[in-house]
């Protein structure tokens, strides 16, 4: 009759090591194709991550310190006088739609002073907001630079009258 058991067959041994080939070999096939796949994707993400180092070594600012700079903020946006030499921190909380986290995301972004705020522009600042936190793609900077424009120029009588007709930064 038929043995079923490969071990009492004499001359199984080949067929072990013709099974262990094959296995070998489609392991392999499976491994390359896996692989290739994998390492597809990590070149894409590279790719990508390039794209955004490249983007914010362009958009960097080389700022020059000062020895009388603070980190402090002052409390108020009219206490800040803007001077062409020297860059000094604003409180970007007096922008309708700023607060604390974001303007210390502004900050880490190396945007310090509302003249800086008000050259970028909505989409710029938004890239920033979202490469920090995707949570933070809910805000819309779009009056951002206008009224950092307004700050900058301390024109707070204006910025104030805008502000007023906004809702969270937003036009209504």
């Amino acid at each position: 009759m038929f043995e079923l058991n490969p071990l009492a067959n004499p001359d199984a041994l080949w067929q072990h090591i013709l099974m262990l080939a094959v296995a070998a070999v489609l392991g392999y096939i499976i491994g390359y194709i896996s692989g290739k796949s994998t390492i597809t994707d990590l070149e894409n993400e590279l790719s990508r991550l390039d794209s955004d180092l490249k983007y914010c070594q362009d958009q960097k600012i080389v700022m020059e310190k000062s020895n009388n700079h603070t980190n402090s903020v002052p409390n108020t946006a009219a206490s800040l006088p803007l001077t062409d030499q020297k860059v000094q921190e604003s409180d970007f909380k007096v922008i309708e739609g700023i607060g604390p986290k974001i303007e210390s995301v502004l900050k880490d972004a190396g945007i310090y002073s509302f003249r800086q705020l008000s050259q970028k522009t909505p989409e710029q600042i938004s890239a920033i907001l979202v490469n920090s936190d995707p949570r933070y793609q809910i805000h819309d900077p779009a009056t951002w630079p206008r009224q950092a424009e307004l700050a900058a120029n301390e024109n707070w009588e204006e910025l104030q009258a805008w502000q007023d007709e906004l809702n969270g930064g937003r036009v209504e």
